[in-house]
């Protein structure tokens, strides 16, 4: 694979999320590159390098997108609010698409499609003098038409029950990722799961409405239908943490305490 491919990757999780199976991803916290390369080695359709919630710095987040890059995965980022600067930064080092959490105004999804987009669909900034481009191999021409033909992939957080009208949100979005953690905290942790899965179907039925794919976060894949995420198009599976403390936890004979 060459450097050039960050559009192929693209290409390949577009589709994952129209097959009949959902794409199954993890949350990557650890700055080790072992962690991407293991990822792709088990059979997961992408990862999400996860800058909000961890240790890792935005260098060891390019560190890892470059690395699962050269596996063949699909790297998407998660940050906690748009920085064009930085999300320039990751798209450059090969980043798949880009994950903002705590989307609640269609304002901040046009910030996102700013941020990622050339003109005249957005306002990035472009350069050659990057692995995404073949350090300047790749024409200007050239470049700019495979960013238009596969942009980056652009997934939105839905965490709380107030937002803007929630099909207005999603549309420029490619997934809207149910987050059922923060959901269920702004719900004000019901008692009844009823009430959470009632505010995840409203998620749900809004991304169909708006044409985008429908995802969320499961701590293992068993637990998916319980969490409304059945018909996910978009699933992330706990994280590398997560397995190595449950591991951990195993090996040591304290699984259950």
């Amino acid at each position: 694979m060459t450097v050039a491919d960050v559009h192929l990757l693209r290409r390949r999780l577009r589709a994952a999320l129209t097959a009949p199976e959902p794409a199954v991803g993890t949350f990557v916290k650890l700055a080790s590159p072992d962690v991407v390369e293991l990822a792709g080695a088990a059979g997961f359709a992408f990862v999400v390098v996860d800058l909000e919630h961890s240790a890792l710095t935005e260098q060891n987040a390019v560190d890892l997108v470059r690395h699962a890059h050269a596996c063949g995965l699909p790297a998407v980022v998660r940050v906690p609010e748009v920085d064009a600067a930085v999300v320039n930064r990751l798209l450059e080092a090969g980043a798949a698409g880009i994950q903002l959490s705590m989307l609640t105004r269609v304002a901040e999804a046009e910030a996102l499609v700013a941020a990622t987009r050339f003109a005249p669909a957005g306002r990035r900034s472009v350069s050659l003098a990057n692995r995404a481009a073949r350090f300047g191999a790749l024409p200007l021409a050239a470049f700019l038409r495979a960013e238009r033909d596969d942009p980056p992939v652009l997934v939105g957080q839905i965490e709380t029950a107030r937002t803007d009208p929630l099909p207005d949100l999603l549309a420029p979005l490619d997934v809207c990722f149910v987050g059922s953690t923060d959901l269920a905290v702004d719900l004000g942790l019901p008692t009844n799961p009823a009430v959470l899965r009632a505010a995840v179907d409203r998620v749900r039925e809004a991304a169909h409405v708006a044409a985008v794919a429908f995802g969320g976060w499961a701590p293992v894949r068993g637990a998916a239908a319980d969490l409304g995420l059945s018909a996910a198009d978009y699933l992330v599976v706990g994280s590398d943490l997560q397995m190595l403390a449950t591991a951990l936890r195993a090996a040591a004979g304290k699984e259950h305490q």
